[in-house]
């Protein structure tokens, strides 16, 4: 062969082998693929949300007056026995200290009070003198009366006279005791905490007990100290009388009604407990997420149904994750979320469709969904039991490809 041909040979085989490696990088194989089999299941289609626990009547024990608070010596947890177990004792409130001017000014006020009834002293002395003056002259009127030596009104004028200085008598002796309490007064402006807290270690305190027989769920105020008047010092409930609060998007909320089943997860215990919705708040409230956005939730109140002693550990403002059962079926033919797609992707289609392994090919197949978790939804028509659906179905998987298990 000469060498005219052996270079045809040679790029002859060149261009063969370059046309072979091209048909096969572009010849189309089967797509790797993950299949779930439509099959009938239990579907329970809920709302759930974080919650916490609150005992349903909580009674809160206030001050009844303004005053200094001994300290109270019950913990929280501790049982109380309605108008027995006394909570807490107020006494009096200390005087304040005083500055140098006022405590200037009340010695100046207890040394004018002094002055004020050494002279209603006096004015006492001198109306016990005129008193006798004026008695004497009044018996000395009335033996001369027996001998006519004087007047009838002479008689008269020494009775008055005697009368009148009774009266100032009394008089005197009136303004002698208002002014020795005007003096106490004065004094009185002079005691200081210290003086209190030495010469009245026992008063008169105002004892508070409970109102109400339960435990001790806060304690607001423990250390003695002033409180004022209506502030409140202890919380009051029994943690046996549970419920469950839980806010819900105002969207969510409409969809639950009172009487349906709640599932309580999360809350510590070995299993789910089970409750009952009791009331759905008429009134919404606005509340700020995590992300900063502002979101209307709905109080929803929830009873505990299992019996208390699956339940006891719980207490009072604890968090737990609640599911309000809104529909549930025990046979639902239903397939996973993740396998749903809108048809015509890309193009605005609005049917739901899933891709079906047809002898080793996937095939197109519109559905009718009915109720749907956050995982599963419920198949109503266009697929039988036991077909095999793709899983993730990715841009590769159209209708003809050929499907291999992954």
């Amino acid at each position: 062969m000469n060498v005219v041909g052996r270079r045809l040979v040679l790029w002859g085989s060149l261009g063969l082998l370059l046309a072979a490696g091209l048909a096969y990088a572009f010849w189309p194989r089967p797509v790797s693929v993950d299949f779930v089999v439509a099959q009938p299941g239990p579907l329970v289609v809920t709302v759930g949300e974080e919650g916490e626990t609150r005992v349903r009547d909580v009674f809160v024990l206030s001050a009844p007056v303004t005053g200094y608070m001994r300290r109270i010596e019950q913990d929280v947890g501790d049982l109380l026995t309605a108008d027995e177990t006394e909570v807490a004792q107020i006494e009096p409130i200390d005087p304040t200290f005083l500055d140098v001017r006022s405590e200037a000014q009340a010695e100046a006020a207890v040394e004018a009070a002094l002055a004020a009834r050494s002279l209603a002293a006096a004015e006492v002395e001198m109306a016990e003198a005129e008193l006798d003056f004026a008695a004497a002259e009044l018996e000395r009127a009335r033996r001369l009366i027996v001998s006519a030596t004087i007047s009838e009104r002479a008689l008269d004028d020494a009775e008055r006279v005697f009368r009148t200085k009774n009266a100032a008598l009394d008089t005197a002796e009136a303004a002698l005791r208002m002014r020795d309490w005007e003096l106490t007064q004065a004094r009185a402006e002079l005691v200081s905490p210290a003086t209190t807290q030495r010469d009245f270690q026992d008063c008169d305190c105002v004892v508070l007990t409970a109102p109400v027989s339960g435990t001790i769920l806060r304690i607001h105020q423990e250390s003695e100290g002033v409180v004022q008047s209506g502030q409140p010092l202890i919380d009051i409930g029994d943690p046996r009388d549970l419920e469950i609060v839980v806010d819900l998007l105002s969207e969510d909320a409409v969809k639950v009604e009172a009487g349906q089943r709640v599932i309580i997860e999360d809350w510590g215990g070995p299993a789910d407990l089970n409750g009952r919705v009791r009331r759905i708040e008429p009134t919404g409230f606005t509340k700020v997420s995590a992300l900063g956005i502002e979101e209307q939730r709905v109080n929803v109140i929830i009873d505990i149904t299992d019996p208390f002693e699956d339940w006891r550990r719980l207490g009072h403002d604890y968090r737990v994750e609640v599911r309000v059962v809104l529909w549930e079926g025990d046979s639902v033919l239903k397939v996973p979320l993740t396998a749903l797609f809108r048809n015509g992707r890309g193009g605005g289609g609005s049917e739901w469709a899933v891709f079906l392994e047809d002898e080793g090919r996937a095939r197109l197949q519109p559905v009718t969904i009915g109720r749907r978790t956050d995982l599963e939804a419920q198949i109503l028509d266009g697929l039988e039991e036991g077909a095999r659906v793709v899983l993730y179905p990715s841009d590769r998987v159209v209708d003809g490809v050929g499907l291999t298990a992954r």
